[in-house]
């Protein structure tokens, strides 16, 4: 059961930098830090819109709208700290029977 746990927790980790690395990119691309015609960075940025927006899109739904201020990924950050606490304290010991 351990190893599903951690299993689980890293995959909410790893998706945490996923998120992470898909706010700064954004930053970067919208103040034209980076080259926006290179096709290296039109992939990563394809990619990280692909598999951080169908999780974000719920969320900007339901968020009132801030101007060009998107909280978004704050409150998913939280989300999944919430999801990991709650894990790791409340539903592991229950099972580990701890």
């Amino acid at each position: 059961m351990l190893a599903l746990f951690q299993t689980i927790d890293l995959a909410l980790n790893i998706y945490t930098w996923i998120l992470i690395a898909s706010a700064v990119f954004s930053w970067l691309y919208a103040f034209n830090v980076i080259n926006a015609h290179n096709q290296f960075v039109n992939s990563v940025t394809l990619f990280l819109y692909n598999v951080t927006d169908p999780v974000l899109r719920p969320i900007r739904r339901v968020l009132p709208n801030l101007g060009g201020i998107d909280i978004s990924p704050i409150i998913l950050l939280l989300i999944i700290f919430f999801i990991r606490s709650l894990m790791w304290n409340t539903i592991y010991p229950m099972v580990a029977g701890g």
